[in-house]
């Protein structure tokens, strides 16, 4: 009980730590609780599960800075935060990712800069602990970072696609297309693609969908998802093998790489 008592306050003197991600930290919850009471309100529960889903991942940050020593530079745990609210409260619940197609594309794209620089860190810490008696290059570790992020963006994609599959959600999110290329179609089993298009409505059931093409099922929104997350993991390995290559104090990147504390 005792230390789950200074594990609960090492978190809040981390929350307090920085003023200007304290600040934000303090605005987001406000708005997230209004939102809850408000669901609650209309007894819309599962948007309910989602709020308190976003209070504790904007937790999360603090407790592991107090868990395993290392600080997050105040941007990178700003963005963090803003990215928990814009894809729970304002992707989800306020339906952004219908109102705005691209918005799902710059959380997926900041995804994989923001997984990528975490990959980096863990190097990085490595890098600059005494107790270990070898030196990574700045190309072996920019290749870590980018293979980090991939990592977790493919994995976030699996778990989207089970829980489409085995609970029937949408989260790996449709695509209106006009055209059909598959093999499947070719009558003489050879293996060669058969096109269909233009396709400008489908019928189902005798009733048209009204979409003005056919409905893409995920894979199209998978696959844009990991390519932005492709481009964000790469430009942050580019610019990550810079810094560690010339080691600049006043480097902006430096503001997105967590650092194990003293």
């Amino acid at each position: 009980m005792h230390k789950l008592k200074e594990k609960s306050e090492a978190i809040k003197a981390e929350i307090h730590e920085h003023k200007a991600s304290f600040t934000v930290y303090i605005l987001l919850r406000a708005i997230i609780f209004m939102v809850m009471i408000l669901q609650l309100w209309n007894r819309n529960y599962e948007n309910v599960f989602l709020c308190i889903l976003s209070l504790f991942l904007m937790i999360v940050p603090s407790f592991i800075q107090a868990e395993f020593k290392i600080e997050l530079p105040s941007l990178l745990e700003i963005i963090i935060f803003l990215f928990i609210f814009s894809a729970e409260i304002l992707g989800e619940i306020s339906s952004f990712y219908i109102y705005f197609p691209m918005w799902d594309t710059i959380l997926h794209t900041l995804n994989g800069f923001l997984c990528a620089a975490i990959g980096f860190s863990l190097v990085e810490i490595m890098n600059n602990d005494k107790r270990l008696k070898f030196t990574l290059s700045p190309l072996f570790m920019s290749v870590v970072a980018f293979c980090f992020s991939m990592t977790i963006g493919s994995l976030w994609e699996l778990f989207e696609f089970g829980m489409d599959q085995f609970f029937n959600f949408d989260m790996q999110k449709d695509t209106v297309i006009h055209a059909i290329h598959s093999v499947v179609l070719d009558p003489t089993k050879s293996n060669i693609p058969i096109t269909i298009a233009p396709i400008n409505e489908v019928l189902i059931n005798g009733q048209n969908l009204g979409l003005g093409g056919y409905l893409d099922i995920g894979l199209i929104d998978s696959m844009l998802d990991l390519v932005v997350n492709f481009v964000g993991a790469f430009i942050f390995s580019i610019f990550g093998f810079f810094y560690s290559k010339k080691k600049e104090k006043k480097n902006f990147i430096q503001q997105f790489i967590p650092i194990k504390k003293e």
